[in-house]
């Protein structure tokens, strides 16, 4: 992975479409970039914080990916959601000022670290700042509704269809291919998030491969009918 994507700030990130700059006027992305920490790489399930730590921080991620997870009281593990580059970690310890999951990294990543307090000072000062704050925090609601929506009611083939869709629909967004792309988490990430075992994740992704939807090589993903791929999940508004 290249170290100048690193070390790339607001002005000159590619993200910035994605992220917290997004409507911001030239000197106000400077401004929100003064405040920006650039955190070392971490590696492959380095902790960026644990469930219970004191908020300071939100962190933007700026390369490669993580996972967020809680523990229950016996110490098992539910994997609450995966975070892509442009996307904001850190939201859920606004309300108490803790952080109410851990977040490890899934591959080689980095993340530019927001301190709170100097956040919310430029959040006053730049009115549209806040506005895609405010946009942000919906986008976190409106993701966590289609996460109740993936895993209610739904059959084992129509999560993992729907789970291979929304990050579809996320590669997208970054710029990348909608129908090629790896999956950096593991399979019982996966199966674990999905509310599957990791049998019947595997199971499914060999029977959607059998019927031409997608072709699996290891971690890579190639969605060969794309159509045929939101009909299972909605077969009704797909004509």
């Amino acid at each position: 992975m290249d170290y100048k994507v690193h070390q790339a700030s607001c002005p000159s990130c590619k993200l910035a479409d994605l992220c917290l700059p997004y409507g911001l006027q030239k000197n106000e992305v400077q401004q929100l970039a003064a405040i920006v920490k650039n955190k070392r790489p971490l590696q492959i399930d380095e902790l960026l914080y644990r469930q219970g730590d004191v908020s300071q921080s939100l962190y933007a991620v700026k390369a490669g990916s993580f996972r967020s997870f809680i523990l229950n009281s016996e110490g098992m593990e539910q994997i609450i959601g995966f975070y892509l580059p442009g996307e904001l970690i850190g939201l859920d310890a606004l309300q108490h000022g803790q952080y109410t999951c851990s977040t490890v990294a899934l591959e080689t990543a980095s993340v530019c670290e927001l301190p709170l307090s100097q956040l919310n000072d430029l959040c006053t000062k730049i009115p549209s700042l806040q506005i895609q704050m405010n946009r942000i925090l919906g986008k976190e609601i409106s993701s966590d509704h289609d996460k109740i929506l993936l895993l209610g009611h739904r059959s084992a083939k129509e999560r993992l269809a729907t789970f291979l869709l929304m990050l579809s629909t996320r590669y997208l967004a970054l710029g990348f291919s909608s129908t090629e792309f790896n999956l950096s988490m593991q399979r019982q990430h996966i199966a674990n998030f999905l509310g599957l075992t990791i049998e019947t994740v595997s199971r499914q992704l060999a029977e959607l491969g059998k019927i031409g939807v997608i072709t699996v090589r290891q971690r890579g993903v190639q969605i060969n009918d794309l159509k045929l791929l939101k009909a299972i999940v909605e077969p009704c508004s797909v004509s």
